[in-house]
This record gives C-alpha cells, sequence and structure tokens, in this order.
C-alpha cells in the first residue's frame, strides 16, 4: 500500500507544476496576433496564417510596444514614428521600405508598419504605380516597367490653409490646391510617353456644323374658304400636291345666298335702266347708287370679276359661282370633297408657294451666342455635297428648346428649280470668327469637373501643375483665359493623367507630413 502512494503523490506534483507553467506561459501571451497579409485573421498565440502561412505578427496591447523581433525567416515589427512619419517595410525583404502603406517590388506583398526601419537613401518607385516602392532597381510587379529613381517635390505654391486638405471654392488663373510638381527622369518620360506641345497665341475660326430641315415659307401660305353657304357641285383640283396658277378655278359652288344676290343685282339694273329718263337728279342717283350696292355685295362675297362681267353679259343669274386660286402655288392640303356642304370661313384649300422656303436649324447652347442674323452659312443637300446654297441668317428664335437645349435660327433661300422640298435634311456649315486667343493642345487639359488643370514643362523633366480656364474647346483645340500659361511654354499633351496621379499622391503625403512635406511657410504650424 505504502509503496504505491509514493507514485500517485507525483502525479500530483507533477500536475501542479504543469498548472503553473501554464498560468505563467498565459501571462506571458498578453496580446493578439495577426497576419500581415490577411488582417482579418487574428490570434491569441504565435503561429501561421492558415490561408498564406506566414508567421503571425505581434500586436501589443495598448500602451506596450513589442520589441522588434529580427531573424532569418520572418520578420515582426510595429509602427515606429521616426522623422517623417510612420516607416512601412516588407516582412520578407525588410531592406524594401516606404514612408507609407505600399506594394513590395520583390514579392508583391503589403508593406506594415515596421519600426526601427529606415527608407533607403535613394527609393525606387514605378512611373505608373507610385505606391510601389524599392530599395533598388528591379520591376514593376504589377505592369512589368522599370524602377525609377523617386525624387520627391514640394508641392508648388500651396496656401496656408490647403495643408488641412481645404480647397477654395474661388480660384484665380494659375492656384492649384492639392497638387504638387512632378520630375521625371529620361527614360521615366520614354517609359510613360510624356510629350508636349507649345502654347501658342493664334486667330481662331471655328465652323460650326448642323443639320436642317426645309420648311414652307410661312409667309406663302393662302387658305381657300368660302364667305357663303353651299355646296361643292364639282372639284377642279383632286387632289394634295396638285400645282394651280392665280385666277385658275378651284371648285364651282352652288349657293342659294349668291344666286338670290344676283339677282337682286339683275333687278336693280333694270330698275335704274327705267329711271334714267327721269327729270328728277336724286332719283336717277338712287337708282345708281342701288345697283353700285347690290354689284358691291356679290364682290364681297369673292364672286370674280369675270363672273360679273359675264353676268352684265347675260343678263341672267347663273346657279354656280367658281371660286378661284388666289396664288399660284402647290395645294398642301384639301379638306372638301364634291357634293359637300360648307358653310362660311371652313378651310378649303391650303396653297404653298415654294419658289422660296425656309431652312430651320437648330444649334446649341453654346453655341447661340455665335449665331447672328447676317452671318452667312453654306448650305448642302445630303445627296449632292457638290452642291451648295449660300444665305445669310434671316432670323434668330428668341425661345429655347427646353428638351434638346438648342436654339433655332432661320434661312430664306430661293427656290426656283423646286430643288429643296419641304421635309428634306440640309447640312448646314456656319463659320465663326473667334478672334485671337492663348491656345493648347485640347489633350493638354484636365477637366475634373471642378477645375480645369494643365502641367507646364519647366525643363529638367520638371511638370509644374497650373490651374487654367478653358473658353472653348473644339476641333483638337482649346482657347484658355489669359494669366494661366503664357505662350512659349510648353505643356504635357500624352500621358498627363499618369502626371496628374503622381502630382495629388505627393502632394497628399507631403500634407500628411510625409518626405514630399510641403515648405514650412505652407502649412499653419510651420517655422520660420
Amino acid at each position: 500500500m505504502r509503496s504505491q502512494s509514493v507514485p500517485l503523490s507525483l502525479l500530483v506534483l507533477l500536475a501542479a507544476l504543469v498548472l503553473l507553467a501554464t498560468a505563467c506561459g498565459g501571462g506571458k501571451a498578453a496580446g493578439t496576433y495577426y497576419c500581415p497579409m490577411h488582417p482579418t485573421y487574428v490570434s491569441d498565440r504565435p503561429g501561421t496564417c492558415p490561408i498564406c502561412n506566414m508567421d503571425l505578427v505581434l500586436r501589443p496591447v495598448e500602451g506596450e510596444t513589442a520589441p522588434a523581433v529580427h531573424d532569418a525567416g520572418h520578420l515582426h515589427r510595429e509602427a515606429a514614428e521616426v522623422p517623417g512619419g510612420t516607416v512601412y517595410a516588407c516582412p520578407m525583404h525588410p531592406s524594401v521600405a516606404a514612408p507609407g502603406p505600399g506594394i513590395c517590388a520583390k514579392c508583391n506583398m503589403a508593406l506594415v508598419p515596421a519600426p526601427g526601419a529606415t527608407l533607403p537613401a535613394t527609393p525606387w518607385t514605378c512611373p505608373m504605380h507610385p505606391e510601389v516602392v524599392s530599395d533598388a532597381p528591379g520591376r514593376c510587379p504589377l505592369c512589368r516597367m522599370d524602377l525609377v529613381p523617386r525624387q520627391d517635390e514640394v508641392p508648388a505654391e500651396l496656401p496656408p490653409h490647403e495643408a488641412h486638405g481645404e480647397v477654395p471654392g474661388d480660384l484665380r488663373p494659375g492656384e492649384l490646391p492639392a497638387h504638387a510638381a512632378v520630375t521625371l527622369s529620361g527614360e521615366g518620360l520614354r517609359l510613360a510617353g510624356v510629350r508636349t506641345a507649345e502654347v501658342r497665341e493664334e486667330r481662331l475660326t471655328r465652323t460650326v456644323r448642323t443639320v436642317g430641315r426645309v420648311t414652307i415659307d410661312e409667309r406663302r401660305l393662302h387658305r381657300v374658304q368660302a364667305k357663303v353657304a353651299g355646296w361643292v357641285e364639282s372639284l377642279a383640283v383632286s387632289f394634295e400636291g396638285q400645282p394651280v396658277r392665280r385666277g385658275e378655278p378651284m371648285l364651282a359652288l352652288y349657293s342659294p345666298e349668291l344666286l338670290a344676290t344676283q339677282e337682286e343685282y339683275l333687278l336693280a339694273r333694270q330698275h335704274a335702266e327705267r329711271l334714267l329718263a327721269s327729270s328728277v337728279p336724286e332719283v336717277r342717283r338712287g337708282a345708281e347708287e342701288l345697283v353700285s350696292a347690290a354689284r358691291r355685295r356679290l364682290a364681297l362675297f369673292d364672286v370674280p370679276e369675270s363672273f360679273l362681267a359675264a353676268l352684265d353679259a347675260s343678263g341672267r343669274a347663273r346657279r354656280t359661282v367658281e371660286l378661284l386660286a388666289p396664288a399660284s402655288g402647290h395645294v398642301i392640303s384639301r379638306e372638301v370633297v364634291a357634293g359637300a356642304r360648307i358653310e362660311p370661313g371652313m378651310p378649303l384649300f391650303t396653297l404653298a408657294d415654294l419658289s422660296r422656303v425656309w431652312v430651320e436649324a437648330d444649334f446649341y447652347e453654346s453655341e447661340a451666342r455665335f449665331v447672328r442674323p447676317g452671318a452667312r452659312a453654306e448650305l448642302r443637300l445630303p445627296y449632292d455635297p457638290e452642291t451648295a446654297f449660300s444665305a445669310p441668317v434671316a432670323y434668330v428664335y428668341p425661345e429655347l428648346d427646353p428638351e434638346s437645349r438648342t436654339v433655332r435660327a432661320r434661312f430664306d433661300l430661293a427656290n426656283p428649280e423646286l430643288r429643296l422640298k419641304p421635309g428634306m435634311f440640309v447640312d448646314v456649315e456656319l463659320p465663326i470668327d473667334l478672334g485671337t486667343g492663348i491656345v493648347v493642345d485640347d489633350s493638354a487639359v484636365i477637366d475634373s469637373g471642378a477645375r480645369e488643370v494643365v502641367f507646364v514643362a519647366a525643363g529638367g523633366g520638371r511638370f509644374e501643375p497650373r490651374a487654367v480656364r478653358v473658353l472653348w474647346r473644339g476641333e483638337g483645340r482649346a482657347r484658355l483665359a489669359p494669366g494661366g500659361v503664357a505662350p512659349g511654354e510648353r505643356v504635357a499633351t500624352g500621358a498627363n493623367f499618369l502626371l496628374d496621379a503622381e502630382s495629388r499622391l505627393r502632394a497628399a503625403l507631403a500634407a500628411l507630413g510625409g518626405p514630399a512635406a510641403p515648405a514650412p511657410h505652407a502649412g499653419h504650424g510651420g517655422q520660420p
């Protein structure tokens, strides 16, 4: 019995020692561990990431600083404040360091905060991906471009309030916040495809092109209607589009009212003839006035003069009266058929004289200020571009179409051969003289919506951002307001979006206190 109690006591003692060791070990394992590549994975003890198999990095408890651990296989580092900001390094290549988050140019891993690390004397970066940083020459892991030495620049003349990210709303040309000058080597310029063009002062002419529609001259429309009620006995015009000449009959109308007026006129004539022999002047004058009144009534009913002459010659009333065409033209509307009853004022026909026509063209709101009465334009038929018509702007309509946001202008054209038919489309070209101004290639201007920017070549691969204001752009050119750039300077016309991205990145790093920090006077806390 006694010999068996000794091993039992030893077992109890060993268990107590194990519990004590576990408690001590748990106290030392304060804090959590995370994966540098997958920060969402955390653990309460050292180990490897189950996703990428990397060693976990200790995240110290608030208020404590974890010691930096260096070994041949991995690197555990935490953030350290150094002059210029937090240094980030690659866990697999500690020599690759950067002033901010980025990607290792050797293994494509994300950089992590590293205490005690120092930045390389000349960091290398990718011209297309500035976040890729290396301590030695190489190739970008994203686009395989050769890395180039990074040259940190000071933002160009940032006002004091812009060190805190504020952007003023009333910028003058030349003032540009949140941008920094960019300097590229000759190799970087070649690889990025940066091209430049000269700022020039020249006389600008522009041709506004639009499409017009041939319409009827509203001043040459004629409406045919009767002034008495009646019935249409026959029609001389049988279809729409039929040409007619002035004075030709269009229909024969039977009207009881016209028939009664004819008989009254004939009776007045007979009565006047009997009274002409009267010795009383008043009687003779009264008879003549009665005849004139009856004849005038027929004329007011639009009875033709030829009809009245025939009535005087025959002395007999006629059952029908012909309505004559008031003008030469084409019948564009026929509202009556044979046998129909008509009322006074009822439209019967519509005539259009097409010897002159209108061409109406719509111009965009931005072009409306150049369209003035008297400006001559060339008009061409799409099916016959060799034949051109020259005509001035006759009228500019005062209202703006709220749907298309266009202004309508009208041209008057002679149309003796009737080549221009209502409804046709016509190509309209209106040349405009814009005067003399500062001009750059349209591709040189970067329009962010809030402002327009160009990058001016200052020499030595350095490009300075300038804010400009575009007055007009078109046909591959842009006219700028004075004050942004001067004639003779050169601006970037190719890869300027790359320059814009690099400029914004450097200005942002400078605003955060990185190596591209602004000059002391650019911030509120700068020291003189």
